[in-house]
């Protein structure tokens, strides 16, 4: 009897599509094979089993199975499981696991030259740790084998948390099994493979966006060949067919970077702990200041937390004082105490770190003849300055203009000015008030790709310059032997806009940035300049009391049942035509199904109400914590057909609100 094979195809669909054995093939579920779609030909994933029956609809045979390991079940129902989760297409998520370009195609010929990968060699180099680190890695190793747990690895910045899960790797490879790193942004992995090299005698595999096609295809050939034995990657490493995955790391795990906010929406650490689930090993959730979200779960026993309190070595923590703004005179971004500091460390032969989380030259532009705001015709948002570029930039769509010499509305030559401080604008200053100093800028804006952030880092290594200015990209994960002050221009920029998580990840933000100053035998300060010293992210910075910061987060959380308390999702509707986009989201709204445990807030226009020419809409759905959110969407959503003008896009545990 002829035998039926289910496959399921890298399109955004969850349909799984019938197609006949050739009698001389035999499958089984998680091969990979080619088959007739249409007019096209497409390569796909065999998803089950079943014995042939008349049908009614003549079905088409395989075309023909890769030659490739088997994708184990494990990868499988990982994927099937974030698509539930997440209600995306099935098919969608079986591309983000395939997505090695053209990797089938390559396979039909031999390469003519292919690199063999160096395996790491887990006694490559020996490991000293503290009393302390040396607790914690027992307590873990322990960990390796009892399945699947989740570890939370609380340290200080400099407490030696990397070495730690380095170790945990060594102890995996001895298994011969693989391990999987996740780095919540790229520009932390020149310093990540130099530590690796130096524990491990090699580099290891890497998955990120920069890596060009044919990187891509041979680093996914050797994952699921089980000759890649660690991966350092980006969110999207987690879908990879591993062979044999025995621990994954979540470095930096409070990190928004983990959230993919378009395509297939999912939040990577949380998907990390469900991919140790289903693989039935231990994941470990590393950060010197853990989200709310992973301080609850520890606190309600379904994580086990380990704790380092003290900086490896003779390393302090930074001393951090306060500059309130409200009492400054200075008409500088860099008030006198921080201009004061600077001169002394710099004097000495240390560096500073100057810290705004602000791209560009200025965030706003505007004609000082008639207030025209300069704004993008595609985009509810402000064209940000770019000097270096020489532009105007969208940071939203893109779209991107010439420096205007001439006001459109008034039609008043030069009679532009900048509004507020990008890190340009603040080299600027820089330049003007150390013109004796070397400086160095560190923004995607400037810095390009890995080869570029690598020059600079042996830069300021070398203490090549003794200004180094920066926005996020700077603030975490980098270790700079001769920095010991950082100021923060703007300490207050990430509390405005009335976002859920505002106050925990400024929080997060500046001590992580802090966490640059001093390290070694030196001694560090951090300057925060801020005009509210008395919000409760400020007191817990300058005291050191995060524990009582997490009891009011939580508290305010609570209170007003949000999460960890609650479950949200939000709805975004979004058309060319604007009428048609609220009318939408009101008929969306009209038929919603009648829930007493589901609170239902809009729909209202967005914060930013068009983006690449596109009008939104937002509804917001809440429940409960332990409520089947995804069931009642389901029942809801599904039951609508939107016109084809329309997109929805569903985020479940939104962490965007605009």
């Amino acid at each position: 009897m002829m035998q039926k094979v289910g496959v399921l195809l890298p399109v955004p669909l969850s349909q799984v599509y019938d197609y006949i054995v050739p009698e001389d093939m035999s499958l089984i579920v998680g091969d990979m094979v080619l088959v007739p779609f249409g007019a096209r030909r497409l390569y796909g994933v065999v998803w089950r089993l079943s014995e042939f029956s008349e049908t009614s609809k003549p079905l088409k045979e395989i075309c023909e199975k890769f030659d490739l390991p088997t994708i184990p079940l494990a990868n499988l129902e990982f994927i099937e499981w974030v698509a539930n989760y997440t209600l995306t297409p099935l098919g969608t998520m079986l591309k983000l696991m395939l997505s090695a370009p053209q990797v089938f195609k390559i396979l039909k010929r031999q390469s003519k030259k292919i690199d063999k990968i160096l395996s790491p060699h887990p006694d490559f180099s020996s490991v000293h740790f503290s009393p302390a680190q040396e607790l914690t890695y027992q307590d873990l190793k322990t960990r390796l084998d009892q399945g699947y747990s989740v570890s939370v690895l609380d340290g200080v910045t400099g407490s030696g948390k990397t070495e730690i899960y380095l170790e945990l790797i060594a102890e995996v490879l001895r298994r011969q099994q693989q391990a999987l790193v996740l780095l919540p942004e790229i520009s932390l992995s020149p310093q990540m493979i130099e530590r690796f090299e130096k524990r491990f005698g090699t580099s290891p595999s890497l998955w990120h966006s920069l890596l060009t096609p044919a990187q891509r295809r041979e680093t996914w050939k050797q994952i699921i060949k089980g000759e890649a034995k660690v991966i350092i990657g980006a969110r999207s490493a987690l879908f990879l067919p591993y062979s044999n995955l025995g621990l994954i790391v979540v470095d930096e795990e409070h990190e928004q970077t983990y959230k993919q906010d378009e395509g297939a929406i999912y939040q990577g650490r949380d998907m990390a702990v469900v991919r140790a689930s289903l693989d039935h090993i231990p994941v470990v959730l590393a950060s010197a200041t853990p989200s709310l979200e992973t301080h609850y779960n520890c606190h309600q026993g379904r994580y086990h937390k380990v704790t380092l309190e003290s900086r490896f070595g003779e390393a302090s923590l930074p001393e951090i004082k306060i500059v309130d703004l409200k009492e400054s005179k200075s008409k500088e971004w860099i008030s006198a105490p921080l201009f004061d500091e600077i001169n002394k460390i710099t004097s000495s032969g240390e560096q500073a770190l100057l810290f705004l989380n602000r791209r560009g030259y200025a965030p706003l532009t505007l004609c000082s003849a008639c207030g025209t705001k300069v704004e993008c015709p595609f985009c509810t948002a402000w064209l940000v300055d770019h000097r270096v570029q020489g532009r105007l930039v969208c940071h939203y769509c893109g779209h991107a203009v010439a420096q205007l010499k001439e006001c459109t509305s008034c039609h008043a030559k030069d009679s532009f000015v900048a509004c507020g401080p990008g890190v340009e604008r603040l080299a600027e200053e820089v330049a003007g008030r150390f013109p004796h100093l070397n400086y160095c800028i560190i923004s995607s804006d400037i810095i390009s790709n890995v080869q570029e952030l690598d020059l600079v880092l042996s830069r300021i290594k070398n203490n090549e310059v003794s200004i180094i200015i920066g926005t996020q990209m700077i603030a975490k994960g980098h270790h700079f032997p001769h920095l010991t002050l950082v100021g923060v221009i703007d300490a207050d920029l990430g509390l405005q806009g009335g976002d859920l998580r505002g106050s925990e990840r400024t929080y997060q933000l500046l001590q992580q940035v802090g966490g640059r100053a001093g390290r070694e035998h030196k001694s560090g300060k951090v300057w925060l300049q801020t005009y509210y010293p008395d919000h409760p992210v400020m007191q817990a910075l300058v005291t050191g009391d995060r524990e009582q910061f997490i009891r009011q987060e939580l508290f305010m959380r609570e209170s007003n049942l949000m999460p960890p308390f609650s479950r949200l999702a939000a709805l975004i509707l979004t058309g060319m035509d604007e009428d048609q986009v609220k009318q939408e989201a009101l008929r969306l709204l009209s038929v919603v199904p009648k829930e007493m445990h589901v609170e239902i807030l809009g729909p209202a226009p967005a914060p930013i109400y068009m983006i690449r020419g596109r009008y939104r809409w937002r509804i917001l759905v809440k429940s409960p914590r332990n409520y089947n959110l995804q069931k009642f969407l389901k029942l809801w959503l599904y039951s609508v057909k939107l016109p084809s003008s329309i997109r929805l896009k569903i985020d479940i545990d939104p962490y965007n609100f605009l």
